[in-house]
């Protein structure tokens, strides 16, 4: 038997599993996946959302807590627990040390996300190197890895973990156990089940794209709610970025996200816009776009721009489709011709003429149109045009289960001895809806280390 047991491979599991170590815990990491597919979503991550009050090494200037609370607090719309939320935020300005002394590097940002050179602390080497570095420690602690281990039952007794119960019926038994196995993003079939059918008789599930793992069904989420584990967070609400439209089903990661919306203009299938392209800040509205294309006609919109954009944003995987005019861009894109003139016509004519600068909230704004276009409004005019067709793209659920500060998993608003959970499974009292850049390996980094510590002490008292 082990101290603690951990089900999981992502950045939380990992967190939880080096902190249990260190407090003198002999951890079992389960993941699910095989070796070469291990890691979850953290593999396609790239960054990390921390406060600072002063510059440090790869960050400059300063983010407070008072900045970052309402950045979330904006995104959120409010949905979104105060306490838990200022204690990852506070977590988030010592915890790089740690991560360091673990393996983790950091470098400046490239070119195309300096917007957030300021508040984001980027990977070296991105999400898979940080999750072979986190490996590698785990290894040296000796926390003993398993892949290809799903787990698909918990044994409970009186709110208290006793083994978790593999696929095959192996059985393993632990004095304490951290939840860290992702939401349910992979599952189709419930993602159909949460959004249900629109009133075109769609179901917008159908044309997502889940951009991580193929591995996170929600199987255990799915068995603590049937168990009666107190739960939080809208089962339609996710991490939602727009990507292209050719992207695989699953794992396209980063490199599939389409990131020059806010420099045209976007139209559904019908050539119409339907949203300001110019909010904020892309950082903080990239991760809206997804669910805005999951609710027009067949979940497909255009993201079309002009040759004066083209190296203002990091350019995707694909080749966007080429044009010399709008209406052979139109026929192109299978677009009706007329109505996209229309559109840009409208839009170009709309357009306030001011000083572009898209490292700011700029003065360049549309007039007398609707939705209107607040920031980096400028006429597409210099042929050649480029569109990308996008769709929503899925990278994490919200609906998880419902935490205080202990990251204990609770019943009844009555807190586990011995069970807790950490990662996308309680991200949903973080994150209600909307999202910002680096947040999710906060929320992992932050209560994956809280849970594994506090799995380390639950486990280590059994044993006085």
């Amino acid at each position: 038997m082990h101290d603690v047991i951990v089900i999981g491979g992502g950045n939380a599991a990992l967190c939880a599993a080096l902190t249990a170590s260190e407090r003198g815990a002999s951890v079992l990491l389960l993941e699910a996946a095989p070796k070469e597919w291990r890691g979850g979503n953290s593999q396609h991550t790239r960054n990390l959302r921390c406060m600072h009050d002063a510059p440090q090494d790869v960050l400059v200037d300063a983010y407070s807590e008072e900045e970052y609370w309402q950045d979330l607090l904006k995104v959120t719309a409010g949905k979104t627990n105060e306490h838990l939320t200022r204690l990852m935020i506070r977590s988030t300005a010592t915890c790089r040390d740690w991560m360091r002394q673990h393996g983790v590097n950091f470098q400046p940002p490239l070119s195309g996300a300096l917007h957030v050179a300021r508040t984001n602390a980027f990977f070296m080497g991105g999400g898979k190197a940080l999750v072979n570095a986190y490996f590698r420690s785990a290894q040296n602690l000796g926390v003993e890895i398993r892949y290809n281990t799903k787990i698909v039952n918990l044994e409970i007794e009186n709110n208290t973990f006793k083994a978790a119960i593999a696929e095959d019926g192996t059985r393993f038994k632990g004095a304490s156990c951290v939840l860290a196995a992702g939401g349910f993003e992979s599952n189709i079939d419930w993602l159909k089940q949460a959004w249900g059918q629109n009133e075109n008789g769609e179901w917008p599930a159908e044309n997502f794209v889940i951009r991580g793992t193929r591995f996170n069904q929600g199987n255990l989420l799915k068995f603590m709610m049937d168990h009666g584990a107190d739960i939080i967070g809208d089962p339609s609400q996710s991490h939602c970025v727009a990507v292209d439209a050719r992207a695989p089903l699953y794992d396209g990661g980063i490199c599939t996200r389409i990131d020059c919306v806010s420099l045209g203009v976007v139209v559904n299938k019908n050539a119409e816009r339907f949203y300001d392209e110019g909010e904020d800040f892309w950082p903080k509205r990239y991760a809206i776009w997804g669910r805005l294309v999951a609710k027009q006609p067949n979940q497909i919109a255009y993201s079309i721009i002009d040759s004066k954009s083209v190296g203002r944003f990091m350019p995707p995987v694909f080749e966007g489709t080429k044009a010399n005019t709008i209406e052979e861009l139109a026929e192109k894109l299978n677009l009706d011709v007329s109505q996209l003139k229309k559109t840009i016509h409208e839009y170009n004519q709309a357009c306030v003429a001011g000083e572009f600068n898209h490292t700011v909230l700029d003065n360049c704004h549309t007039k007398n149109l609707s939705p209107a276009k607040t920031h980096w409004a400028v006429p597409l005019n210099q042929p050649p045009f480029y569109a990308y067709a996008l769709r929503p793209g899925i990278t994490f659920t919200y609906l998880g289960l419902k935490v205080e500060d202990d990251a204990a998993v609770r019943f009844n608003d009555s807190p586990s001895p011995n069970l807790f959970v950490a990662g996308e499974m309680m991200a949903g009292n973080v994150l209600g809806q909307g999202y910002t850049a680096g947040v999710g390996m906060s929320i992992g980094t932050t209560f994956g280390r809280i849970a594994g510590q506090n799995a380390a002490k639950a486990a280590l008292m059994q044993g006085v």
